[in-house]
């Protein structure tokens, strides 16, 4: 196994992730993950990470459950505060106590601000809830080992808080894989926590399994014996600052293939990187805007014509709700919906694009998605139910 340093622990590189866990008749399959953390413990993993929404909150109490099996100091769990959710109160130590009742543990390894991102921000800041104030204090009483914070933001957002909150930061939770290294300017994010010396926690390494069900021909040319995914968690050995990378295990294949990948240090060659790379490009369906934003200074309603056909990009590859929580976070007026057609972008823009058109197309695919408070909701009411069993 493959570990890395963080401030004195040896982390393995593989984290095991409990948002995707394998199910049976609509409930987890205890038996089925219990086998899973066996084989991932005996084969060198020792970072668990879980959150309070995960499986409607049913991912904690599992895993805290089979890890109250091993000695507590044979892992470091990570869980993580929902600022980012529809609550009726973002009072932090109900929810913290909850956590620790349903895990099982006394602290936590490594706890996160949960979904820092653009609606989600002035949440975290409140002064009425005082979050970022108690989760120090848990972590001066030891319930917390190290504090950290994970996003989906945009790089802008990202930098914002880090100037707020950046000193207090342990280590930060991006999306981050070979396609969205451009996609979701995840170079970029990489280099702004390299700034504040904050070490890369990466979550959908292969892009919550787009990256490892596809077949590629010259991927399987240059290693007939590979699996696909590995080629997604081999291209981010390549970048230093990542300290840790996750991937969601739904079945004892992923396991298996995982703890192989991760055996031996093996990254990327730049003939490998230069490979992937270009394969990224190849599924983006990206839109061929270059960020110039000519397109913004003509346009009646204010839109961020740019940051808009991002989103358009990313959705065309796989409609996720991170793309909706940022729109969702825009004043209505400033939403793809709010384009008037009036066509004074597409005269003054260098690429041609017709983006009125993209306008359209963003705000119908976004209709299609359930929005992020549709998801709390049934969320919450999920954890209402299991509470009550």
């Amino acid at each position: 196994m493959i570990y890395s340093e963080f401030q004195g622990k040896q982390l393995s590189l593989l984290g095991f992730g409990a948002m995707r866990l394998p199910m049976a008749n609509h409930e987890i399959d205890v038996a089925l993950v219990e086998k899973m953390v066996a084989y991932a413990m005996e084969n060198g993993v020792n970072y668990f990470d879980t959150a309070y929404p995960y499986h409607g909150g049913m991912s904690e109490r599992v895993m805290g459950k089979i890890l109250g099996k091993y000695p507590r100091d044979s892992f470091y769990l990570a869980d993580k505060f929902p600022g980012h959710q529809t609550l009726e109160s973002y009072e932090p130590a109900p929810i913290f106590e909850e956590q620790l009742r349903r895990c099982g543990v006394e602290y936590f390894d490594f706890y996160l601000l949960h979904n820092v991102y653009e609606k989600s921000m002035d949440i975290y800041l409140d002064p009425q809830y005082k979050i970022l104030e108690y989760f120090k204090e848990q972590k001066r009483l030891g319930r917390i080992k190290h504090l950290g914070f994970s996003t989906h933001a945009q790089l802008d957002t990202m930098a914002r808080f880090l100037e707020i909150c950046g000193e207090d930061m342990e280590f930060c939770q991006i999306q981050l894989n070979y396609l969205d290294w451009t996609l979701q300017n995840g170079k970029q994010k990489c280099a702004l926590l390299e700034k504040y010396n904050i070490p890369v926690w990466v979550m959908e390494p292969v892009r919550g399994g787009k990256l490892a069900n596809f077949e590629n021909p010259e991927l399987k040319a240059a290693r007939p014996d590979a699996s696909t995914a590995s080629w997604g968690f081999r291209f981010l050995q390549n970048i230093p600052n990542v300290k840790m990378i996750l991937s969601g295990m739904s079945n004892m294949d992923h396991v298996t293939d995982n703890v192989k990948t991760f055996g031996k240090a093996d990254p990327l060659s730049e003939k490998e990187m230069e490979m992937v790379l270009n394969i990224a490009e190849s599924m983006k369906n990206a839109i061929p805007c270059t960020g110039c934003r000519y397109c913004c200074d003509g346009c009646p309603m204010g839109l961020d014509i740019p940051t808009m056909m991002s989103i358009c990009s990313d959705i065309r590859f796989a409609p996720v709700v991170n793309s909706v929580m940022m729109i969702q976070a825009l004043p209505e007026e400033k939403q793809p919906a709010a384009c008037v057609a009036c066509g004074k972008c597409t005269q003054i823009c260098p690429q041609g694009i017709d983006i009125p058109a993209v306008m359209k197309e963003l705000a119908e695919r976004l209709e299609a998605i359930p929005s992020w408070e549709a998801i709390c909701q049934q969320r919450i009411q999920e954890q209402k139910d299991n509470a009550n069993k």
